[in-house]
């Protein structure tokens, strides 16, 4: 008798009917990717120029920065009064 193997050692069927294209095998339109901006941004974000990366762009990184800040207060405001309103009895 011995040890049976537990799993066969076929291969499985598979399961889609067709088969995957690879990447080479693909035509080469590059017209769609434009120019790499990786490395450009790199160098503008790795700039000691001693702000935050996520102030580096200027007005408009300032404005979402603020603009962050001033919801994330209010809302934290807003849940406040909201649990002291939710605490007090009601009046009958």
């Amino acid at each position: 008798q011995g040890l049976k193997p537990i799993v066969t050692t076929e291969s499985p069927a598979p399961v889609f009917g067709t088969t995957t294209k690879l990447a080479s095998d693909l035509p080469a339109t590059d017209s769609f990717l434009g120019k790499n901006k990786v490395p450009d941004l790199q160098k503008f974000f790795q700039k000691p120029d001693g702000l935050p990366v996520h102030l580096k762009r200027g007005v408009p990184d300032r404005l979402l920065y603020r603009t962050t800040m001033a919801l994330t207060i209010g809302g934290t405001i807003y849940c406040l009064v909201a649990l002291y309103m939710a605490s007090q009895p009601r009046n009958q």
